[in-house]
């Protein structure tokens, strides 16, 4: 791992979820209220509660076992395990789960997406489950 995606995986591990919940709510002003944020670089999962502008109840989203990776040709993302406590949501997100998605190259920000997928490269076992 190199010393840039070491220091990147710190500060992600350093944010105080506070911080994103603040900055995530002046973003989506007007469309939704993020109320629970956390994530977990190293188990691979993200919580996600949000209230959208006008409803009253909220909508938990949980995604696990993801990764960026590069199969040779191009670079993709895959999110194995996708919830909701919404049945809506869930048949949305199982239209996404166990796909690796490929991601667009674009010459301008190659080292970037380089530096992405060493960030949040796949476990091996992670990578064996792609259908």
């Amino acid at each position: 791992m190199s010393f840039k995606s070491s220091l990147i995986r710190f500060v992600i591990k350093l944010t105080p979820n506070a911080l994103i919940i603040w900055g995530a709510n002046i973003i989506m002003k007007g469309i939704a209220e993020l109320t629970q944020f956390n994530f977990d670089l190293d188990a691979r999962k993200v919580y996600v509660q949000t209230r959208l502008y006008g409803e009253e109840h909220t909508i938990e989203v949980t995604l696990e076992d993801f990764a960026v990776f590069n199969d040779g040709e191009s670079y993709r993302f895959i999110i194995h395990h996708a919830s909701s406590d919404r049945p809506w949501l869930n048949n949305i997100l199982a239209k996404f789960t166990g796909k690796a998605w490929k991601i667009p190259t674009l010459p301008l920000f190659a080292t970037q997406l380089e530096l992405v997928a060493e960030v949040f490269s796949a476990k091996p076992v992670v990578l064996e489950q792609i259908d």
